[in-house]
């Protein structure tokens, strides 16, 4: 089993790896490729692989000849996609379509593992109800329109002989993340206020909308799951990857200034609301229970405990570099 894994760098590469390994044990050979490669402490030697460009990518699943594709890269937030949504249709799109003919091209027996978000869904979640994966999408910004255009055209390519499971992964977090998310930049604000390096308080925005969070390394578990039921699972299937538990914002936060040994002041920030914001985004994610038997192993106060203590440390190698 050789698995490739593209975007491995990011934020969620390393604990898909970890994963797999644990999963597939020495059955497993996993190439990580990235846009930058190189060294890296948890996955080893990265290959260098940018997604948008066609010649490399076909010359890599050629060479390769992966038995299955796990493809993360991406832009992570929506606020990047924001600042050049050009480039997002090239990657989530063209990308991903390019990377899905070369499979067929080259490696027609592999599959591909997609990755794309809970976010397309977008308008339908105003409804109030748990997503399942029969909901229409909606998307209602170019980060969730470009991740829903992928997956369309792979549903349709499935159709013409491509091997690949479509996952849909609603909010997640764990060591490791950008602070261009919501936990972890809550959680770094703390964790500077604990070093000194920041004053007593935190500045918020929307806290009443509500989310369905995971923890990474659970999320991480459905994809190594879909490697290893791809032979019995139908080419195209499309896979909610969600807790299923809607959590305001406010228990977020409530929750991570909890475990600070500090007193810390909440302001409010009108420049850090979103405008767009969906009141209350849920998955409901039976399908993937039914067909991988995924259950998520970690506890909400479990994925914030690991966030809390890599943003301490973290702030503690920035106290270290301050004059």
């Amino acid at each position: 089993m050789r698995i490739m894994i593209t975007g491995a760098r990011g934020f969620v590469g390393p604990h898909v790896a970890e994963a797999l390994r644990r999963l597939c044990g020495s059955r497993v050979e996993i190439v990580a490729t990235a846009r930058v490669g190189g060294q890296h402490p948890l996955l080893g030697s990265v290959m260098t692989l940018d997604v948008v460009d066609r010649a490399a990518l076909g010359a890599a699943i050629a060479g390769i000849k992966p038995t299955h594709v796990v493809h993360l890269a991406g832009f992570a937030a929506p606020a990047a996609v924001r600042a050049d949504p050009d480039a997002a249709w090239r990657l989530h799109v063209q990308g991903t379509l390019d990377l899905a003919r070369a499979i067929l091209q080259q490696a027609p027996d592999c599959c591909l593992i997609h990755v794309g978000s809970g976010l397309v869904y977008g308008e339908s979640a105003k409804s109030g109800r748990a997503l399942d994966e029969n909901v229409v999408l909606a998307p209602i910004d170019e980060y969730s329109v470009t991740k829903a255009a992928a997956d369309l055209a792979l549903g349709a390519l499935a159709r013409r002989g491509l091997k690949c499971i479509r996952m849909r992964p609603f909010n997640h977090s764990g060591t490791g993340q950008s602070e261009a998310f919501v936990i972890p930049a809550f959680a770094m604000q703390i964790a500077r206020i604990e070093a000194g390096l920041h004053p007593p308080v935190i500045r918020v925005g929307n806290l009443d909308a509500q989310r369905d969070f995971l923890d990474v390394r659970d999320v991480a578990s459905a994809y190594a799951l879909a490697v290893g039921s791809v032979g019995r699972l139908e080419p195209g299937i499309v896979l909610n990857v969600a807790s299923g538990v809607p959590r305001r914002i406010s228990d977020v936060l409530s929750g991570l200034v909890a475990k600070s040994h500090v007193k810390i002041s909440i302001e409010q920030d009108p420049a850090r609301n979103r405008p767009d914001d969906v009141p209350i985004i849920v998955g409901d994610a039976n399908r993937a229970r039914e067909v991988l038997g995924w259950r998520p192993e970690h506890t909400f106060d479990d994925m914030l405990t690991a966030v809390m203590n890599n943003c301490r440390a973290r702030a503690a190698q920035q106290a270290m570099v301050q004059p």
